[in-house]
């Protein structure tokens, strides 16, 4: 039988800055890792091409060869070579060119947090060991299979050593493949960590917004490959913002200037196209595209409408608003769970598809029923300083524009009854009746 021979990893790591290089060595010494640097694409091809190599770091930034290069002839003619690809936020562009053309395993961003790169070159060294382990069980089974062929078929005692031996491989061979599994999600965990790290007030939420919409997912009856394509996509709805400045990130949507606001809309786009060259998460890259789609097609990137847009998306869109509304993302004030609701519902048909909504309030155990109003109903042109808003005054595209408790003033008023004006609108604000 094959055994398996335990071989020291080899890492190689190529920059064209020497300091970087005795930075990475010292980082990754410790781990026992057989280390090879080069200064340059060519120096590392030239090892390549003499030494056994299992992992290669390589900078995007190079002269002569840049990085994209280097990682597209590594995949050419060392494809079982893990690569890995160290980046600034300003290179995202060629980040990506360098995603499609080298097939990389992973990028990481400048400045690197050492604890996280130590863990990644572990997690992907450990991915590689699986993949040469599933090699060898594949191997070590068709082995057996030949060896069972052979067998004389008097001779049942061999037959059963032999077909014992055979389950316990594809035991083995499940196992394997179940850790690969694992280690791909606990990557995508990772992964969707890292616009979090930049920001403490979104901390959690792709968490929560991928739990929610997988379970809603299943009130829904989505099948079991769709649950898990909606739990990825929430898990990483958000990377298309992490190139976003911090003073975007902190900044709920309603007080974004028009041009942050452009920019915001464009995240949906960058998250699909920064996971489209993977395979495995095609589909989820699509929801992702598509979570800021509208019911009534006012939606973003592609102005889809009504049943156009894809389920998976228009789950998250309900899930991801409710967290949103309550962790400030999405309004200048942090909202109750009955808010949010709440509000979710007076979005219905509007900007969320019915059935989903339906189906979230029953997850969610209903609405909790307001007392009657003793609002004022109010025309904007009968707006007058001093006045209490009773309710959110919220925008034609769902954004809110004045939360609930805001005292009017002279120049607020005057604001509003503009906006009107200039949007051709009848505004009917709540007003509080103390009397």
């Amino acid at each position: 039988m094959t055994e398996t021979v335990q071989i020291t990893p080899s890492v190689l790591l190529v920059d064209d800055e020497p300091s970087i290089l005795s930075s990475l060595r010292r980082l990754l010494r410790p781990a026992g890792y057989k280390i090879h640097t080069a200064e340059g694409g060519r120096a590392g091809l030239e090892i390549l091409e003499r030494e056994h190599v299992d992992l290669v770091v390589s900078d995007m930034r190079m002269p002569e060869m840049d990085g994209a290069t280097f990682l597209e002839q590594v995949r050419t003619r060392w494809p079982d070579v893990i690569r890995l690809l160290l980046t600034g936020y300003a290179d995202m562009g060629s980040t990506i060119d360098a995603i499609n053309r080298g097939e990389i395993y992973r990028y990481i961003a400048k400045p690197w947090d050492d604890s996280e790169l130590a863990l990644t070159v572990r997690d992907a060294l450990e991915r590689r060991r699986l993949q040469a382990e599933n090699a060898r069980l594949l191997a070590l089974t068709q082995q057996q299979n030949e060896a069972l062929r052979e067998l004389n078929a008097g001779l049942e005692d061999k037959v059963r050593e032999r077909t014992d031996a055979l389950e316990q491989a594809n035991g083995s061979l499940k196992q394997a493949n179940e850790r690969l599994k694992q280690n791909f999600l606990v990557s995508i965990k990772t992964f969707s960590g890292l616009i979090e790290l930049r920001g403490g007030g979104v901390a959690g939420h792709a968490r929560r917004v991928a739990d929610l919409a997988r379970r809603l997912a299943a009130r829904l009856e989505v099948d079991a490959k769709g649950q898990q394509d909606i739990f990825v996509a929430g898990l990483l709805h958000d990377i298309g913002k992490i190139g976003f400045s911090d003073a975007v990130l902190a900044k709920p949507v309603p007080r974004l200037t028009s041009e942050e606001l452009a920019h915001y809309r464009k995240h949906a786009i960058a998250g699909e196209s920064a996971l489209m060259p993977l395979n495995e998460l095609k589909d989820a890259a699509h929801l992702i595209r598509s979570h800021h789609e509208r019911f009534d097609g006012q939606g973003f990137p592609d102005g889809l409408q009504g049943l156009t847009i894809p389920f998976g998306a228009r789950i998250l869109s309900v899930v991801n608003d409710y967290d949103g509304l309550q962790n400030g993302t999405l309004s200048d004030k942090r909202m109750t769970r009955d808010e949010a609701l709440a509000m979710i519902v007076r979005a219905r048909g509007k900007r969320y598809d019915p059935q989903v909504v339906d189906a979230f309030v029953e997850m969610q155990g209903g609405v909790t029923p307001e007392p009657p109003s003793r609002d004022l109903p109010v025309a904007a042109a009968d707006l007058r300083p001093g006045m209490v808003l009773a309710r959110d005054l919220v925008g034609r595209d769902g954004a809110l524009l004045l939360a609930a408790d805001y005292l009017l003033d002279e120049s607020l008023t005057r604001q509003i009854q503009n906006y009107a004006r200039r949007e051709g609108i009848t505004l009917t604000l709540y007003v509080r009746n103390d009397k």
